[in-house]
């Protein structure tokens, strides 16, 4: 066997074995705390967020359990519209986002209003929120609080980003709706950084003790 087709196998064994680590259906059971906060390490600077299971259950328990399997590390800030929204949460794995992509949330009503600062999950009709959060960079109230479409009105609130919220206000925001998220979910940050160079990324998002 040439040594090429070693070094591939190794390659391979290793990206699956990084995946199924990542998956496991335990993850879906892990409850959050009633609150907790996160803090994401971006390109343009750490911000804190805070989360409160109160405002979405169902939402904030999936927050938790991405948050806690780094599904969010390494990802990119795809979707920023100036003055609206900044939007993430597509893995540069194509095997972890079709997992969560195949257990989607059930719609919860909307609790907190969309004020500038707080975090949500975005859908696109009924039961669709799967991985991806938008923060609004000014406030979205009351519009994104009851705007109606497919039977679903608004978009629930789960958290807020509470320290350093001038590091979201910085996000590049040139590309705006461009980047392609079907794209995304197949091909990663490889599509992204050959198309949209300038987009900034989450580096890490963890738990704060």
């Amino acid at each position: 066997m040439k040594s090429s087709h070693i070094l591939y196998g190794i390659f391979l064994f290793l990206f699956i074995s990084c995946s199924s680590s990542r998956i496991s259906n335990r993850l879906l059971n892990k409850e959050a705390p009633a609150s907790f906060k996160a803090k994401f390490e971006t390109s343009k600077g750490d911000f804190v967020a805070e989360f409160h299971r109160a405002w979405s259950p169902k939402a904030v328990d999936r927050v938790y359990q991405l948050i806690k399997s780094g599904f969010y590390d390494d990802g990119a800030i795809f979707r920023v519209v100036k003055d609206y929204v900044a939007q993430f949460g597509i893995n540069n794995d194509a095997t972890l986002n079709a997992f969560w992509e195949g257990h989607k949330l059930i719609d919860e009503p909307v609790i907190e209003p969309n004020t500038e600062g707080t975090i949500s999950f975005a859908r696109g009709g009924p039961n669709t929120r799967g991985t991806q959060l938008f923060i609004n960079i000014k406030s979205n109230s009351p519009r994104l609080d009851t705007l109606k479409y497919f039977n679903v009105s608004g978009f629930p609130v789960v958290g807020k980003v509470i320290e350093n919220k001038a590091a979201v206000d910085l996000l590049y925001s040139g590309y705006g709706n461009s980047p392609r998220q079907d794209s995304i979910q197949v091909y990663g940050n490889k599509y992204l950084l050959n198309s949209f160079p300038e987009l900034d990324y989450i580096k890490k998002v963890s738990i704060v003790k």
